[in-house]
């Protein structure tokens, strides 16, 4: 009797564990709908000059330098390409992926560069949080985001896919630290915010700083 009452147990538990897993391979399934992947680009598409950004949006440095980009794009984005690219530092920064995928999440519905502003802006609020999620969707809601749809694509695997794929490649160009830049394809180095803003508004076409000659 007790062994046929294990059998019931064990083929129970089976069956659920299977259950289980069909659900879970379907919620995975329908998170992916409609994702798509694309680069995030601001500026001019089509200025020669690219400036490429690899950074972690839990990153207090890469908050320090998005006011410095957003005044560069204000004053010379028509001589600029920008790119945002993911290098979430996971050692030192343990919800640098939830919020690449909530921009990653807020870019499917066009809003990706709103999302990355609120979350640099908002950085001390949410990266000291133990729900970091809470805010996320606070800052999606305040975009005006189709609610369901934000919270689906952020569970979204392709979405972590890319955001890995984007960790792979700055990992393969060398770098090992946030924010990293390419200028025209050329990692930058630089030991200021100015000796950096200059390097890129030269490279755009901009007048030198006071002093120097052309």
């Amino acid at each position: 009797m007790k062994k046929h009452l294990w059998k019931i147990i064990i083929a129970v538990i089976i069956i659920a564990l299977g259950g289980a897993y069909l659900y879970a391979e379907r919620a995975a399934e329908q998170a992916n709908e409609g994702v798509t992947i694309e680069t995030h680009v601001k500026g001019n598409p089509d200025a020669e000059v690219v400036l490429v950004e690899y950074s972690d949006f839990q990153c207090p440095a890469c908050a320090q330098f998005y006011p410095y980009i957003k005044n560069i794009l204000d004053e010379h984005g028509e001589n600029i390409r920008f790119e945002y690219r993911h290098f979430p530092l996971i050692n030192i920064h343990p919800h640098a992926v939830p919020a690449a995928r909530a921009a990653e999440a807020a870019g499917q519905q066009g809003k990706f560069f709103e999302m990355h502003d609120k979350l640099f802006e908002n950085q001390p609020e949410w990266s000291k949080s133990a729900a970091p999620t809470v805010f996320f969707e606070r800052y999606a809601n305040e975009l005006g985001l189709d609610m369901a749809l934000f919270k689906r694509h952020m569970n979204a695997s392709v979405i972590t896919e890319a955001i890995n794929d984007s960790f792979d490649d700055a990992r393969e160009r060398g770098f090992t630290g946030t924010p990293s830049f390419l200028l025209n394809g050329e990692p930058m180095e630089f030991a200021t915010f100015d000796e950096f803003e200059q390097m890129i508004v030269e490279a755009a076409g901009g007048a030198p700083e006071e002093g120097t000659q052309e």
